[in-house]
């Protein structure tokens, strides 16, 4: 069974720093994809950031670019968010997903998301 755990969140102030991590464990296959997503109040889920293992192609949503990084870590299947230069609109539940191989389709798996605030 796969589990997705995620870390990183918390409250910071404008223009601050964050990072997050995501873990997917119970597989013996590399991930397809993995990445974040973001849900904030009132509004609908949205794709802040995804990274394709096979070529490390990285997709940002424009309102990120420049501004948050996602990048392979360790263990295997991990995934990290650097998120600098943080807006009050970056205000979100943070979801992390990760696509599954299976024969000539994905699985798609997620976390139970972790809160990211910014406020002064």
């Amino acid at each position: 069974q796969v589990q997705l755990v995620e870390s990183g969140g918390g409250l910071v102030q404008p223009g601050g720093s964050l990072r997050l991590s995501c873990t997917a464990s119970g597989s013996a296959f590399i991930m397809a994809h993995m990445g974040w997503y973001r849900q904030a109040i009132g509004k609908e889920r949205e794709l802040v950031a995804s990274l394709t293992t096979s070529d490390s192609t990285e997709n940002y949503a424009e309102s990120v670019k420049g501004r948050f990084t996602i990048s392979r870590s360790s263990p295997k299947n991990t995934v990290d968010l650097q998120m600098n230069s943080l807006k009050p609109d970056d205000t979100a539940v943070y979801y992390c997903y990760a696509a599954l191989p299976v024969g000539g389709g994905e699985i798609n798996y997620w976390g139970q998301g972790t809160q990211v605030t910014v406020s002064s």
